[in-house]
Order: C-alpha cells, then sequence, then structure tokens
C-alpha cells in the first residue's frame, strides 16, 4: 500500500482519496483509505459520509466486496467476460456493468499459450489503465456463465416457467418477460439471479421445437455458434468472386475428379493419377485443393469472420459453413465442368508408396466429374463405367500409397458412423451405420499424403506451420486399460514402448469375441484428443512425425492457414501468410480447437436429438441394446444399430442392493450375483424418448418400475405438433432426464 502523508485535518481531501485509489496497485475500501491516512475512529465515520458524497456526485463508483474506485472507471481487480478474439488477442468487457453508457473493452493480456481464452471465458482480473484504455492481466479462470439460456416456454398456475433443452440442466426458471412468445415456443432467454432464484428474459422467439430443422438449430443456439453473415462479409464474398484466377499452371487437360459422400454440400479437394512413364512402377499424383487463400485475404471481414467459426459445422439438416456460400458451394467448390483455381500438392510415389518429392504450385483445373464413393466403388468392382479410365490410375498408384501405410501400422479403429436420411419434407427418413468402402481409404489415403507432403514443405522453407498434433496415451489412461483389459483376461504389457500397433495387436486378439466393440471404445478412450499448434508433436494415431491439416480449407480456418504459409514460403504471389498471422499462430490454433470441439459436441447432440424422435413411436417397446457405461446410480445403454444413450437408474433394478465397482466398472447384486458391464447385451424396454434434449430412458422388461403409468413421456412427435388437448412440452423435458 503506497504511503499517503498525513492531512493536518484528519480526514483526507476528495483529491487525496483519487490520489491514493489510483496509486493502489491493489482493490480499495474504507478501511484501507482509513489505515492509510492514519484516521481515528471518528474520522472513520466521516470517511464513511464522504465516500457516500464521492459516489452520489460520480467521483466513485461501488466495487465488489466493498471496494471503491473512480468514477466511470473500473475495479483494479473484477471478474471480466471474453466477447472477441482479434489478431491482438483477447477483448473482454465487464461481467457485470450497470452504467448507461457502453461497457468499457478491456485488452486481456494472456500470460499462457497453450489453453488460451475463448468467447464466452470469465476470469478473475487485475485491470490497469493503459494509453487512454484498460488491459485485464488474468489471476484466475472462473466457471464460464451462460450468456442466454435455449429452452422451452411453459404456461402454468402462479406464471410462466421456462425449461431448457439441456439435459444436463437442473433447474427451471421463472420467466419475468415473456415477450411475444406463447407456451411451447422454443426460445433463447436471458438469465439473471443464483439458485434457488433464477429467473429468464425471453429475447428471441425461434418457434415450434417440434418443427423440421428445429433440433440442428436447438445445437447451433446451445452451443453459441455463429450462424449469420454480416452484409459487409457477404458484399465482400460477392465482390472477390468475380475476379479472375490470375497467373497458374493450367491443369485443365488432366481428367482430375471428386469423391466425396453422395450428399456432399462442397467439394474442395480432386485427385488425379497415372503411371510414371519414366520410370517403372513409380506414380504421379495430384491433390487438387480448392485454392481459398486466393479469395480469402488476411484481415479482410471474410478473414476475421472465418476464423471466428473456425470451421464448418455439419447438420443432417442444413450445414453452418464457415465461408459464405457464393465461395463454399460456388466459387471454391470443384465442381464439375467449371474451371477452378487450386493450390495443387504434386507427388512422386515409387513401388512401396514412398512419396519421393512434393511440389506445389497455384494451378487451374476443371473436373470431368463429381461422383460419391458408393459409384466409384461400384465402378471399380464392376470393372466398367464411364470414368473407369480414370479411376484405374488412381486406384493403382493407391495400392503404392496403402503398402506405406500397412507399413506404419496407424491405430485401425473401425467405429461405426450414424447417418441420418431425411425426406422431402424433412421428417426422418432413416438411420443408418455409414459403410466405409475401400473408395473411402483411398481418398484418406490421398489427403493423408498430401497434409504429411504440406507438413514437410514448411519444414524445409523453415516456414510457419499449423501442425495437426496428436500425442501418444498418458500413463494414466494406459494403466486404467491395463486394468481394464485384465478383467477381461488379457494381459496388457506397461514397459513395452507403446505404438499404434500396440493397440491394433490388442484389437485383433478380441476380434472374434463378444468384447470387440467395448474393447474398441476402451482404446478410443485411451486416446489423447487431438489439437493444431505451431509446434511438431507428432501424429501417434497415424503414426506420423509430421502432419498439417491442407485438403479443406473452404471448411477449416486451420487449412487456410497451412495454404497462406505455402504461397508465402513458395512465392506463389498474393494471400500468403502476413507476418503478424505468423506472430500469433498459437492463439490461432488454441481458438481453432476449440471451435473444432464446439462443432463436434453440437453433431453429436443434433443426432442424439434425432434418434430419440426416431425412437419416440416405439415407446413402450423392448428393444435391443449394450450396454456402453456403468456408474453407481445406473449404466447406459444403446440401442443396437441406432445409438443414442439411454439410462437405466439402478432404482428400477429392483428392491436389492446393486453395489458398484470402480476397478472393474461393474455394477453388481449383492444377493444374486446380477451383474452389469460395459459391452454387455441386453434386451430393455423403452420407457421414455426426449427429441428436445436427446435422452432416453430405459428399464428392464417386467420389472416393477416397468409396469408403473409413464404419464406423457414423449412418443415420437418431432414435427407433427401436439395430439388434440395435449400440451407441447412434455413431461419428460423438465429435468433433461437421461
Amino acid at each position: 500500500m503506497p504511503r499517503v502523508p498525513r492531512p493536518s485535518a484528519g480526514l483526507p481531501t476528495r483529491q487525496a482519496v483519487l490520489d491514493f485509489i489510483a496509486r493502489s496497485p491493489q482493490a480499495v475500501g474504507k478501511r484501507e483509505i482509513a489505515k492509510a491516512f492514519g484516521l481515528s475512529a471518528q474520522d472513520k465515520i466521516a470517511l464513511k459520509a464522504l465516500l457516500k458524497e464521492m459516489q452520489d456526485a460520480g467521483e466513485l463508483d461501488a466495487g465488489p466486496g466493498r471496494t471503491v474506485h473512480r468514477g466511470g472507471g473500473l475495479p483494479k481487480v473484477t471478474v471480466v467476460r471474453v466477447v472477441d478474439l482479434t489478431d491482438s488477442g483477447p477483448v473482454a468487457v465487464p461481467d457485470r456493468w450497470e452504467a448507461a453508457s457502453p461497457p468499457p473493452r478491456l485488452r486481456v493480456i494472456e500470460t499462457r499459450r497453450r489453453g488460451a481464452f475463448g468467447i464466452g471465458d470469465r476470469l478473475l482480473a487485475r485491470i490497469e489503465e493503459q494509453g487512454g484504455g484498460y488491459a485485464a492481466f488474468p489471476m484466475k479462470a472462473l466457471a464460464k456463465a451462460e450468456e442466454f439460456v435455449l429452452g422451452i416456454l411453459r404456461k402454468e398456475a402462479l406464471g410462466w416457467r421456462l425449461v431448457p433443452v439441456d439435459k444436463k440442466a437442473r433447474v427451471d426458471f421463472v420467466v419475468s418477460d415473456p415477450g411475444e412468445a406463447a407456451a411451447g415456443d422454443l426460445v433463447l432467454a436471458e438469465p439473471s439471479g443464483r439458485p434457488p432464484r433464477q429467473f429468464a428474459r425471453v429475447v428471441e422467439v425461434l418457434g415450434d421445437p417440434f418443427a423440421p430443422r428445429a433440433f440442428s438449430l436447438i445445437a447451433i443456439h446451445a452451443k453459441g455458434i455463429p450462424h449469420a453473415f454480416a452484409d459487409e462479409t457477404l458484399a465482400e464474398a460477392e465482390r472477390v468472386a468475380t475476379q479472375g484466377l490470375g497467373e497458374r499452371e493450367d491443369l485443365r487437360h488432366l481428367p482430375f475428379l471428386t469423391i466425396d459422400p453422395a450428399d456432399a454440400r462442397d467439394h474442395d479437394d480432386a485427385v488425379w493419377a497415372a503411371p510414371d512413364p519414366e520410370r517403372d512402377g513409380h506414380h504421379r499424383a495430384i491433390v487438387a485443393i480448392a485454392d481459398v487463400s486466393f479469395y480469402v485475404r488476411p484481415h479482410s471481414a471474410l478473414d476475421r469472420e472465418a476464423r471466428r467459426r473456425g470451421n464448418s459445422v455439419y447438420f443432417p439438416d442444413r450445414v453452418v459453413p464457415m465461408l459464405p456460400e457464393t465461395l463454399s458451394a460456388d466459387v471454391c467448390s470443384l465442381v464439375e465442368g467449371k474451371p477452378r483455381a487450386v493450390l495443387a500438392c504434386h507427388l512422386e510415389i515409387d513401388p512401396q508408396g514412398k512419396v519421393l518429392s512434393q511440389r506445389f504450385t497455384r494451378a487451374v483445373i476443371t473436373c470431368v466429374t463429381n461422383i460419391a464413393y458408393e459409384e466409384a466403388q461400384a465402378s471399380i468392382d464392376a470393372g466398367a463405367g464411364e470414368w473407369l479410365p480414370v479411376l484405374q490410375p488412381l486406384w493403382a498408384a493407391w495400392g503404392a500409397l496403402s503398402k506405406a501405410r500397412d507399413h506404419r501400422e496407424p491405430l485401425a479403429l473401425d467405429l461405426p458412423e450414424r447417418r441420418v436420411v431425411l425426406d422431402a419434407r424433412g421428417q426422418i427418413a432413416e438411420i443408418a451405420v455409414r459403410e466405409h468402402l475401400p473408395a473411402h481409404r483411398l481418398i484418406e489415403d490421398y489427403m493423408i499424403a498430401a497434409n504429411v507432403a504440406a507438413a514437410k514443405a514448411l519444414e524445409a522453407k523453415k516456414a510457419p506451420c499449423m501442425y495437426r498434433d496428436h500425442e501418444p496415451p498418458s500413463r494414466e489412461k494406459l494403466v486404467a486399460l491395463r486394468d481394464y483389459l485384465e478383467t477381461l483376461g488379457h494381459n496388457f504389457a506397461m514397459g513395452q514402448v507403446i505404438k499404434p500397433a500396440t493397440f491394433n495387436r490388442v484389437l485383433a486378439r478380441v476380434k472374434d469375441s463378444d468384447h470387440h466393440d467395448q474393447v474398441q471404445e476402451q482404446v478410443l478412450r485411451t486416446q489423447t484428443q487431438a489439437y493444431y499448434s505451431p509446434d511438431n508433436h507428432g501424429h501417434f494415431g497415424l503414426a506420423l512425425g509430421s502432419y498439417a491439416h491442407f485438403t479443406s480449407p473452404i471448411r477449416r480456418y486451420a487449412d487456410l492457414v497451412v495454404h497462406r504459409s505455402l504461397v508465402e514460403a513458395w512465392r506463389l504471389g498474393e494471400g500468403g501468410l502476413a507476418p503478424d498471422e505468423a506472430a500469433i499462430l498459437g492463439r490461432t490454433a488454441d481458438h481453432v480447437s476449440m471451435t473444432e470441439r464446439r462443432a463436434m459436441e453440437a453433431e453429436r447432440d443434433t443426432i442424439d436429438r434425432y434418434v430419440a424422435a426416431f425412437l419416440g413411436t416405439r415407446v413402450g417397446e423392448v428393444l435391443p441394446t449394450r450396454i456402453s457405461g456403468v456408474a453407481k446410480f445406473g449404466f447406459f445403454a444403446k440401442v443396437e444399430g441406432l445409438g443414442g444413450d439411454g439410462l437405466v437408474p439402478v432404482s428400477t433394478l429392483g428392491d436389492e442392493r446393486f453395489v458398484y465397482n470402480e476397478d472393474t466398472r461393474i455394477l453388481e447384486g449383492m444377493s444374486s450375483g446380477t451383474r452389469y458391464e460395459t459391452g454387455q447385451r441386453l434386451d430393455l424396454r423403452l420407457v421414455e424418448a426426449n427429441p428436445i434434449t436427446g435422452a432416453l430412458r430405459f428399464e428392464l422388461p417386467g420389472s416393477e418400475a416397468s409396469q408403473r403409468p409413464r404419464g406423457d413421456r414423449v412418443r415420437g412427435r418431432p414435427y407433427a405438433g401436439p395430439r388434440p388437448g395435449q400440451s407441447r412440452v412434455p413431461r419428460g423435458i423438465k429435468r433433461g432426464r437421461r
């Protein structure tokens, strides 16, 4: 605390108080002022009145914990919330701001690179005035506050209530102002207060929660995914879309094609291959990627919005693109029969699949077709079809690439991918597991080869690179896997060097057993989460020393950064990586890693909602399931072939007491010895399917609980609305039960 000369009159002047507060490095209240000026007990009473007068006059404002600070300013220590990510770092505003003027924006001074702050993060920070503005120095990260709550409005006898759609929510909100919303509407509300007195004010009406396209809309708002482009960004997209392609290598004579899902919304990668005429058994291949960096320049409105979004988000009924559709679905999409600007990766491949050389050029290509995986595979299998002459050289070169893959022995997980098929009205026609064909593996291997080539090309130029890192599993996770495998009678040696092939051998041992699926899931849980970084830590799962994402710049900002670095390093023209971009590459990597996790959660939650809606018509039926997780309060099960996690509460298992063993992760009856463990197959009765939260609930067939009246459960009415005389908000929504 700074020393202050004690005024002769005892009580300090107003200016002396303001000067003391300005010089103090910590928060100041009446006690600190009294101590600094050596005030007597009588003077302290007068000081309290003086501080009140100064607050009334606007010279001082009250801060947290009975502190005071300069009027119109900020406390020395306060809670701030990150609201924007700029090239110079995060920007925050005070978490609470009651003045009539707009809240001041604070520059957050980050002291860490990994795990950087993202939008919505709340921080306890020390505040300093700098250059006419404010800087916030983080002291502690706080729990993220929900700025808005997504829920369904209910009308009750005592007023309005908001039922959150989040399945983890445990409380409803009293609605102080429903606005123009009606009972049963899906709304966005601003919360206030603390439990148990929490209120909410409706700020936006989103419509009928059971309407087509509502499930993805819920995820978009629940996860805070930016989904509307500003007029400035749209206008810029229209403007850049009309520019010429510039000076490029002309590859339009080569028969490039794209191989994508039949329902692909964009095409950002095309491939071509042919035997090397100069060396027997060798191949030449070109992976051509949409040249997004030519259209989206650093610091432009398009660039700022693309960075903010981080990636595109794909739902069964829509896509939230990283770039406006003028670019993502048209000018940058490698559509059939139209010349398109690309960044071309030229590869020379030897008979064993080793890439002997790579080079990058800006080129122009024209795809001869956009073909689906199924069509390409059928043509190869039948040895016939219009595009067979183009496909056969691709398959031949892939034969070499697959040898290199087999030699590396990457992690060989075969995890089912659910696919929701909608009809013309937007209703669910089918939920199925997506078939994985050799054609999928072919494109994967070409893309991996190009991604590795991009990373190595940048390393050779000592240029910045946005790596896709996947680190080896931690010892703690390996120990957990070992303990789990021991319960199945399998050994897992901890002293060995852990490679992807180590896990492949484990999976091979259980391939034909009933435990294969659950062991595969446990191996997956053992892996670390991949992330983006300017530092190279290798890709464990792919067994690669250097790996970057290069092949999807339409939908991933990380790939756009790699393109820019290649353009700059190889001197390919305008749109290269700017020096200030390179300086904040770590911050960008952390941000796009966060947006990727956000997109994955949103896509998974939406699929769960569709599954719940699809199963809603089968409430009361006994379905084949497999236990996906066990806890002391019960176990979770997935419907075979469909997925969707449903809880079987331990309270529904009968009067017998069940004990949970944390080591074996088994729930066992004390008297009967009945056991429930991960991977176990059971026939369970579906008693609740909630399409709004995506939650399911099961019970054992014939249990007392399953015989009880179940009230008004959700019965698969995602789009049709309520039955006559029935509320649109089913009771099962209330607490988001799983």
